[in-house]
């Protein structure tokens, strides 16, 4: 890069942090805009495995990855499978080889926290909700619009907004649709102690009860949580169909152990036993494929690029890889226009062939013979 351009980053998620930190590291200021009034504001989620060439990838990149070896959590690769009738079908310890050959697995809070603590002062700018982005006319220059009246002007912005991205009307009229498939979320904490059967089925890692178009995954995290999604295919609305308050809390309760009459009671206490509440979260994935025309001074990365069903295991992995391979391209290239250019021509195949693989995950995952499906899979890995 001959010039030092002005770089605005939508969203403070771990594909736009990533960005960030490389930028940084070479000389460049990027600012990172988010609706979060602080970085506490919401809880930011369960666990996530780090894969070699895409996650440890990118944080090595971003001079992160002995940090996050410290933090990362081997154990949490065991993945457990479990039929309806509560016995273990299929359970592959993690690997005992280095950490880095494997996926090991770190808390979603802990991970934005190692990303925000490597960036300079004032580099993230809370309480930023964008409104609206628009062309300046001249071939690339933007103005940002946030809802508190202010603007900000950039060479380069980048969308890291997520699923729902505004930075995304720009380039595409693409919109998220529902996958047919919610999870209700729940929790259990101190799990060990207070819930010790269900911690004990649920393993060090994750597990995986699939049968006829329903699941229920319980997946470790730090400090004996344990985070449960009971996942159906049904319809978008079902809750307003059963005429169902979603903050109440024991009608909820009734209606899902309803769902899921004739599985285990060990397994209905992953239903019955939680702490936390229950959390309604329909998934949604971008139409495949979703590509876009260049357009000079923006682009996208992550969620907002190429939004899909967790069945790949590859979200956050790809969105910080995708953040890490457009600030290299930044770094590498003499404009941003050829910058954006060499990144996309690497990003848009990569994010197809992913949500492909995302979306036959999800449709083999809650199907009528998910468990037969899902055992033969796990049978067949290397």
């Amino acid at each position: 890069m001959t010039t030092t351009p002005r770089i605005a980053i939508i969203g403070a998620g771990p594909g736009g942090l990533v960005c960030a930190r490389i930028l940084q590291q070479h000389g460049l200021t990027p600012v990172v805009y988010d609706l979060d009034a602080s970085p506490n504001t919401r809880n930011q989620g369960g666990t996530l495995d780090m894969h070699p060439d895409s996650g440890q990838n990118a944080l090595r990149a971003a001079g992160l990855l002995d940090e996050f070896l410290t933090l990362a959590r081997p154990e949490g690769q065991q993945l457990r499978l479990v039929g309806r009738d509560g016995r273990v079908l299929f359970d592959a310890a993690p690997p005992e080889a280095d950490p880095e050959a494997g996926n090991p697995e770190i808390d979603r809070g802990q991970l934005r926290g190692l990303l925000l603590d490597s960036l300079k002062p004032d580099t993230v700018r809370w309480g930023h909700q964008l409104t609206r982005v628009a062309s300046l006319g001249d071939g690339g220059t933007h103005r940002l619009h946030f809802i508190d009246g202010t603007t900000v002007e950039a060479d380069l912005v980048i969308g890291a907004d997520g699923a729902w991205s505004k930075v995304r009307r720009l380039l595409s009229d693409a919109v998220p649709v529902y996958t047919g498939v919610t999870f209700v979320e729940a929790g259990l904490d101190d799990a060990d102690t207070r819930h010790p059967q269900l911690a004990a089925l649920a393993g060090d890692g994750t597990m995986l009860a699939l049968d006829n178009n329903q699941g229920v995954i319980a997946q470790r995290s730090s400090g004996g949580h344990i985070r449960i999604y009971l996942g159906m295919r049904t319809d978008e609305d079902w809750h307003r169909q059963a005429g169902l308050d979603l903050a109440d809390t024991t009608a909820v309760r009734e209606a899902l152990l309803q769902e899921f009459t004739g599985w285990s009671p060990e397994l209905l206490g992953f239903i019955t036993d939680t702490d936390t509440g229950y959390i309604n979260r329909p998934l949604y994935a971008l139409p495949v494929p979703h590509t876009w025309h260049h357009t000079p001074g923006v682009t996208l990365l992550g969620d907002a690029a190429h939004l899909m069903s967790p069945f790949s295991g590859q979200g956050a992995n790809l969105a910080m890889l995708d953040g890490a391979d457009l600030a290299r391209a930044v770094i590498r290239h003499h404009t941003i226009d050829d910058a954006i250019t060499a990144y996309e021509d690497v990003l848009l195949p990569r994010s197809v062939e992913a949500a492909e693989g995302a979306a036959e995950g999800i449709d083999g995952a809650f199907a009528p013979d998910s468990a037969d499906q899902t055992l033969a899979h796990m049978t067949q890995r290397p």
